[in-house]
C-alpha cells in the first residue's frame, strides 16, 4: 500500500516541473514569485521554499541565470546592442544589465562578446527520469553547464579500460589502479585539481585510452621524475558539464542520463574527443558528499 511519504516526492515533482515549463516557455516576459505560484498550486512562501530544496537555487536566481545565459549566447551570435539585448531579456535598464552580466560571468557584456568563448551558461534544470539504460537513477534535477575551454596539457599516467558502453567494462577497477598509479609517481597532489581524461576518438578493441593526472603546470616540482608518466594536449573543445556529488561508484548511472536522455533533447550534439573528469582538491571518492564534475565534448547542432 502506498503511503503519504511514497507518494510525495513524485506529486511534488510534478508541481515543481509545471513551474519550470512555464519558466522556459516565458523566458522573454517579466516572470514574477506571484504568476510562478499559480503555476504550481503552493502559496509564494511554498514555492519558494520547495524550490530552493530542490534546486539549490532561488526562483529570481534561477530565471536569471537563464536570461543572462540566452544574453550571453546572443551578444556572440548577433551584432545587437547591448540595450536591446537586455530589453529583449526583461531587464528594465542596460546599467541593470550590466550589473547582472558582471555578477554572473564576472566580465562586462562588452569584454565577453571581445573574448568570444562560449563559457559560464546554465542550460534548464531537466528532471531526470528513469532510461533503459539507468533504471536505478533516482528522480531528481539536474542542471548542465555549456562551457568552452582552452587547449591544455596534463602529465600522468596513462592505460586502456573498457569504458561505460563496453561489452564487458572494466573501468571500475583499472580507472582506480592507474589513479593509485600516479598518486603513488605523484604523492604531493592532493591539494590540486586532478583531472582524469578518456579519448573516445579511435575505438579500440583493447579498449579507450585513459589518463590519471593534473595539469602540467600543476605539477609538484619536488615530483620525482618517472619514465612511466606522459604528457597530453587536449585542445580547445565546448563542453556540457554536469556537477556530481554522491559515491563515486555511482557516477555511471548519472552519465547514462546525461548521454542517452539530456544530450539527445538538448541544442547540442556529442562529438568524438577528450572527455574531461575534474576532482577538486582533497576529493576522496568514498566520501558521498564530495562533488566533481565530468565535461562531455559537445558542438552545436
Amino acid at each position: 500500500m502506498k503511503t503519504a511519504a511514497n507518494t510525495e516526492k513524485p506529486y511534488q515533482f510534478t508541481r515543481i516541473e509545471r513551474v519550470l515549463d512555464y519558466i522556459h516557455t516565458h523566458l522573454d516576459q517579466p516572470l514574477s514569485v506571484v504568476d510562478l505560484a499559480e503555476q504550481s498550486c503552493w502559496s509564494r512562501w511554498q514555492l519558494q521554499r520547495v524550490f530552493n530544496h530542490e534546486t539549490g537555487l532561488t526562483l529570481a536566481q534561477y530565471v536569471r541565470e537563464l536570461k543572462l545565459s540566452h544574453a550571453a549566447e546572443r551578444l556572440l551570435s548577433s551584432n545587437d546592442r547591448v540595450l536591446d539585448i537586455a530589453l529583449a531579456c526583461g531587464f528594465n535598464s542596460e546599467i541593470s544589465f550590466i550589473r547582472a552580466f558582471r555578477q554572473m560571468f564576472g566580465c562586462s557584456p562588452g569584454a565577453y562578446k571581445k573574448r568570444g568563448l562560449l563559457t559560464g551558461l546554465r542550460t534548464p534544470f531537466q528532471p531526470t527520469r528513469p532510461v533503459s539504460m539507468a533504471p536505478e537513477l533516482p528522480h531528481r534535477l539536474l542542471q548542465i553547464r555549456i562551457e568552452r575551454r582552452p587547449a591544455f596539457e596534463i602529465t600522468g599516467m596513462t592505460g586502456m579500460i573498457q569504458g561505460l558502453f563496453a561489452e564487458q567494462p572494466d573501468y571500475g577497477q583499472s580507472v582506480p589502479a592507474l589513479w593509485q598509479q600516479f598518486t603513488q609517481s605523484c604523492p604531493d597532489t592532493a591539494s590540486i585539481n586532478r583531472i582524469g581524461v578518456t579519448d573516445t576518438r579511435h575505438l579500440q578493441r583493447a579498449g579507450l585510452p585513459y589518463w590519471a593526472g593534473v595539469c602540467t603546470p600543476d605539477l609538484p616540482a619536488t615530483a620525482p621524475s618517472n619514465p612511466e608518466r606522459h604528457r597530453l594536449t587536449i585542445p580547445e573543445q565546448l563542453y556540457a558539464v554536469i556537477h556530481y556529488s554522491g559515491p563515486i561508484h555511482q557516477l555511471d548511472t548519472v552519465l547514462h542520463w546525461f548521454i542517452a536522455a539530456w544530450l539527445p533533447e538538448s541544442s547540442y550534439r556529442g562529438v568524438d574527443g577528450f572527455e574531461l573528469e575534474i576532482y577538486p582538491p582533497q576529493f576522496d571518492p568514498d566520501n558521498p558528499a564530495h562533488q566533481m564534475t565530468y565535461w562531455l565534448p559537445i558542438e552545436t547542432r
